[in-house]
């Protein structure tokens, strides 16, 4: 029999040319509020974060799914001289982590509006997929989104992941509303694929 062998999810800065995932901490809270409570940003998430209590509460509850080796989240931080930090942008994490089955899920992924239409985004996911394909040995990479949200889920089609399938009134929002949500992956033998189809958006955004 095979021995099977978890993936090993530590804390880490991933480094691209404009950006910096760096682990997120409460340290981030008066970057993260500044520019993270536009109503816009939250449209399409479950929980809505409208205040300062708001973000610490998000924060937190990120950190603690950390701690308990569900999530691994990451503040969005644009790449300063010399290795240093610039202003914080957003967040994004790893979540669902299942060790064993070498599977997790990309998401809680928000950039602030004046960002958003820059490379960031792309950088950001190809940061992450390529630490989950090629350095954690991941099996599979999941992605979700709300079943409205059409443009995020073009945007996840679009770099190649497949779509799986629709849960349907999946998630209470704060709204009232009940969510249904489209799940989409990449598994690790799509990934060469994906990862030129992600270097060529790339290469169109930084033109």
């Amino acid at each position: 029999m095979t021995p099977i062998i978890p993936m090993q999810v530590t804390p880490l800065t991933l480094q691209g040319p404009h950006l910096r995932l760096v682990p997120l901490s409460l340290e981030h809270l008066p970057g993260l509020t500044e520019v993270g409570l536009d109503p816009d940003l939250w449209r399409w998430v479950p929980n809505q974060v409208r205040s300062a209590a708001d973000m610490r509460a998000y924060v937190e509850q990120a950190l603690a799914e950390q701690a308990s080796g569900s999530s691994l989240p990451f503040a969005l931080v644009l790449a300063g001289p010399d290795q240093k930090d610039g202003p914080i942008i957003g967040c994004t994490r790893f979540g669902n982590i299942s060790l064993r089955d070498r599977r997790l899920e990309i998401g809680w992924t928000w950039v602030a509006k004046a960002w958003q239409r820059s490379c960031v985004n792309t950088e950001a996911k190809t940061l992450l997929l390529t630490h989950a394909f090629e350095t954690l040995g991941a099996h599979r990479v999941e992605l979700k989104t709300d079943f409205l949200n059409e443009k995020s889920r073009a945007a996840i089609a679009r770099i190649g992941a497949q779509q799986e399938g629709i849960f349907r009134r999946h998630v209470q929002t704060d709204t009232g509303r009940v969510r249904d949500t489209v799940y989409f992956a990449i598994i690790d033998s799509e990934w060469p694929e994906v990862k030129q189809r992600l270097q060529q958006l790339a290469a169109r955004q930084s033109a």
